[in-house]
């Protein structure tokens, strides 16, 4: 760390933010120490940050388990792209249905590519009904998918009517006055 850079890591994204500075930069030891401490504290995204150097040797070595550990730790903390990032080592490894549970975590978190992983899963027979209106909330093409698996029999009566409560459920939930006059502005 240079003088002058002293950020609270215990506060949201200090560290994280400084190292994606040093990285940005070219400085990949300077973004190293920063996403290390930051880590050590906890920051999801500083581990998803680490996993990525070590996944492309970049300022380090190249280290596969240290690369897994660190998506593994971001997955835990609720980073979408590491949980997603998994599921690609866990498809690439043969554990097909492990890969798949990540993308499913990861579509919840709003992770779009994800989501279509799992449609694609529903679709071959690989993910069940509950997965795929379990990924689908609030999110209008997988409703759209529930909506042609039903009709073609593979989603229950059941099913597409729980995914359309819980669909309208999240969109009523981001409603707020404040988005309202935001959007009607924007118009």
């Amino acid at each position: 760390m240079k003088k002058g850079e002293e950020y609270s890591y215990g506060e949201k994204g200090g560290g994280d933010q400084m190292g994606g500075k040093r990285h940005q930069e070219g400085d990949y030891d300077g973004a190293f120490q920063y996403w290390t401490k930051s880590a050590a504290l906890g920051h999801a995204g500083a581990h998803f940050n680490l996993s990525i150097m070590y996944g492309e040797g970049q300022g380090v070595e190249e280290n596969e388990k240290k690369e897994v550990y660190h998506l593994e730790e971001a997955a835990i903390g609720g980073n979408p792209y590491a949980r997603h990032n998994l599921a690609i080592v866990e498809g690439k490894s043969g554990r097909y249905e492990r890969a798949m549970k990540h993308d499913i975590v990861a579509a919840n978190l709003g992770h779009d590519i994800s989501l279509e992983h799992v449609i694609e899963g529903f679709k071959a027979g690989v993910v069940y009904e509950t997965d795929i209106v379990a990924a689908n909330l609030g999110h209008d093409i997988s409703l759209e998918h529930v909506s042609e698996g039903f009709k073609a029999g593979f989603v229950s009566k059941e099913d597409f009517a729980a995914t359309l409560r819980a669909h309208q459920a999240a969109l009523d939930a981001t409603k707020s006055a404040q988005r309202e006059e935001a959007e009607a502005v924007e118009e």
